[in-house]
């Protein structure tokens, strides 16, 4: 087995694609993690932003909670409808496109993108502070960890869609019920004490208010808190992934995600108010996150807490994981239309789309990078995208309604119109509330992104329209081309170049750059011998050697010289260039050559000239006969 098939797994056929496919079991670890970690840092954002006000900010975490609450309520019977209509995916991107029009769909296309960069960073970020909450002495090596989980993430989602999903399986359902366990024993030790449970260990104390309670202050707790939604399209964006029967499955599995999340929110924000558990400064280090403050003020600083603690890292690293499920197939359906490169649209040796999986993991390790790792940092640029798709997907949904019409459209139409309009207002109050701290960046990106996209599909309209071809083939200018073969020496790369010239034409230049005055009297000394009295024999016509004189050792540039020289001479006549390579057989041989020929080649093709064609013939070094070895000189 090559290291390769050990690292990524053996090559999977198309065949077996149906069999990568996934049930509502995986797909919760496999497009639910997003959301389910958003549980650990979208409440510990609002409260972030509630800091100014001690403990008096407190009060309002529970309201804003249930508003939050209530927008997860709308986007799941919303994303539930757009499971039905679109059971092929229907991310945000398909639904925009085909009911509002292309730019609409592109500015979905867009945020989607950026939404799951930012998902990848800060899904790792986030259960990295996690971990340096329990072991602050991890705390300089923060960057470092988040870069080694996102290499691991990366090289877990190059091995396929089923292997991902059942191996993030077990820390998914590890959190969900130890996270859940303590959050119903902390609710049920609230209960039995009448509201004031003694916290084991004592949370740090608040503050004392330091800024007036003001509704742009609410606004912006909000705003941060928004993020716990984060995710919940993914179920949509990814029914491609969901085995037969697709619709039933992927509304399964987004009916669990959504369930599941909306309890630990609101848990989170009750217990956050009975045990008087607020945010800790991300930049301090003394830095604690709230969920790590909860857990220990319900449990104690014991074996459930650290076992709650690293279930909580885990699949917050791994929440990033929805980031890598949805980006590469959102890059094929837009690689498809023609908006991206079609590389990213192209599967890979275990059937997912690698460039996409690559170029994401790239891109997510320079904004870490950037951040310094500190999900706070990041969270200004996270919802904007998000909460742009939701809204574009549910305005969308409401045209495709309209037009299919049918027994239900008109409560369909309006679940997904109250959709739109909630979403809509609360992508405002994030955008205004974000835009200083960061928030201009993803409204400065999102519009670029656009215009790269129409670019791209303007180049490939282009390329389109040049090579269409609808009358039959007919043949022109059938005259043999004029070979020109660069030539160093003469060995059997030359001799091979020159005899695959002479099948092609009669009118063959031997083209020789002097770079060294002794090998190029050497080769024309020879040249009559090696090559003239052949030809003779033979009755061929005799190679022409040309002899051109490079005082700055350059290769290219004189051999273009001379390629334009000779098509001004034959203007109606093609032009053949052969490039001789030495060809080597093992990958280390690849680092004792120059590499000339590649270089020749790449400057030849842009040229830009139809009459002239670049050929390449590889001499390979494995087929090489056996060299004797040379007598010393002793025995001679």
């Amino acid at each position: 087995m090559s290291f390769i098939d050990a690292l990524l797994g053996r090559p999977l056929k198309t065949s077996e694609q149906e069999e990568q496919k996934i049930g509502w079991f995986a797909g919760i670890p496999f497009l639910g993690l997003d959301a389910l970690g958003s549980a650990a840092y979208g409440p510990e954002a609002a409260l972030t932003i509630l800091l100014p006000l001690g403990a008096l900010g407190l009060a309002y975490e529970l309201p804003i909670a249930l508003v939050i609450l209530a927008m997860l309520a709308i986007l799941f019977f919303s994303y539930r409808q757009t499971i039905e209509a679109y059971p092929n995916g229907g991310g945000s991107y398909t639904v925009a496109k085909e009911n509002l029009g292309v730019l609409p769909g592109l500015m979905a296309a867009a945020a989607l993108m950026l939404d799951y960069v930012l998902d990848v960073a800060v899904g790792i970020s986030a259960g990295v502070g996690a971990l340096v909450s329990a072991v602050p002495s991890l705390h300089p090596h923060l960057l470092s960890i988040c870069l080694g989980i996102l290499a691991l993430l990366v090289v877990l989602n190059l091995r396929g869609v089923r292997e991902t999903g059942l191996a993030f399986a077990f820390p998914t359902y590890a959190f969900i019920v130890s996270l859940s366990g303590v959050l119903l024993f902390g609710l049920f030790k609230a209960v039995m004490s009448g509201g004031h449970p003694v916290p084991v260990e004592p949370p740090p104390a608040l503050s004392r208010s330091t800024e007036a309670v003001g509704l742009w202050l609410i606004l912006r707790a909000f705003a941060s808190g928004c993020t716990a939604m984060t995710g919940v399209e993914a179920v949509s964006n990814g029914t491609q992934n969901f085995r037969k029967p697709v619709i039933p499955e992927a509304q399964k599995t987004l009916g669990a995600i959504c369930v599941l999340l909306g309890a630990m929110l609101l848990g989170i924000a009750i217990l956050c108010r009975v045990y008087n558990v607020g945010a800790t400064d991300p930049d301090s280090p003394a830095y604690q996150s709230v969920l790590s403050q909860l857990i220990a003020a319900v449990t104690g600083r014991g074996v459930i807490y650290y076992f709650t603690i690293a279930t909580i890292l885990a699949v917050l690293s791994l929440s990033a994981n929805t980031g890598f499920a949805d980006f590469p197939r959102l890059c094929h359906l837009m690689a498809d239309d023609s908006y991206m490169p079609r590389l990213f649209g192209l599967r890979g040796r275990r059937l997912v789309y690698t460039t996409g999986i690559v170029v994401l993991g790239a891109v997510a390790a320079v904004l870490l990078i950037a951040f310094g790792g500190v999900t706070d940092r990041l969270i200004p640029l996270f919802a904007i995208g998000a909460f742009l798709a939701f809204t574009l997907s549910q305005a969308g949904m409401v045209i495709h309604w309209k037009r299919v019409g049918g027994p239900h459209s008109g409560s369909h139409r309006t679940v997904n119109l109250v959709g739109a309009v909630c979403t809509g207002i609360a992508l405002v109050i994030v955008a205004a509330a974000k835009f200083v701290e960061g928030a201009w960046i993803t409204v400065l990106l999102i519009p670029v992104l656009v215009v790269l996209f129409q670019r791209v599909n303007k180049h490939y309209s282009t390329v389109s329209t040049a090579i269409r071809l609808e009358r039959p083939m007919r043949f022109e200018n059938r005259l043999s081309p004029l070979v020109v073969v660069p030539i160093r020496d003469w060995n059997r790369i030359a001799e091979q170049a020159l005899n695959f010239a002479m099948r092609i034409s009669d009118d063959i230049i031997a083209l020789h750059i002097q770079l060294d005055e002794e090998k190029t009297c050497q080769l024309q000394l020879d040249w009559e011998r090696v090559v003239g009295a052949p030809c003779r024999a033979c009755e061929m016509p005799i190679p022409k050697l040309m002899v051109v004189h490079s005082p700055y050792r350059r290769l290219l540039g004189p051999i273009i010289d001379i390629i334009r020289e000779v098509r001004k001479v034959t203007p109606d006549r093609p032009v053949a260039i052969i490039i001789p390579e030495l060809q080597q057989s093992r990958w280390y041989q690849v680092l004792l050559h120059n590499h000339r020929a590649t270089a020749i080649k790449a400057g030849l093709l842009f040229l830009g000239d139809d009459r002239t064609v670049v050929i390449n013939v590889p001499w390979y070094l494995e087929r090489a006969p056996s060299v004797p070895p040379q007598p010393s000189p002793e025995s001679s």
